[in-house]
């Protein structure tokens, strides 16, 4: 129940990012999960490190460090396991041509 609520929210966060100028429409579906953290801005001080420019196998690999457990996060591993190879591929290639 926890993490269908956690979904929700996230959801409703990507939504109104995306509203106010988040992802282009040419962005996979699966980047509307990472715009409502990772800021596109570099105006943003978070925590949380942009994701434009990144080297793609860099991506990847944290990706996955994230959904087998090898990497503790708060909320990134149990994201990360919401996507498949595929998704992940197709994420990390978008950030890393966005500049």
């Amino acid at each position: 129940m926890q993490v269908m609520r956690f979904l929700a929210i996230v959801a409703i966060m990507c939504a109104i990012h995306t509203g106010a100028g988040g992802a282009s429409p040419e962005a996979p579906p699966a980047v509307l999960a990472c715009s409502g953290c990772h800021p596109a801005s570099t105006n943003v001080q978070t925590p949380v490190p942009r994701l434009e420019g990144r080297n793609a196998a860099e991506i990847v690999d944290q990706m996955h460090a994230f959904r087998d457990g090898k990497r503790e996060s708060t909320v990134m591993d149990r994201i990360a396991k919401g996507f498949t190879d595929p998704e992940i591929q197709a994420i990390a290639a978008w950030y890393a041509q966005r500049r």
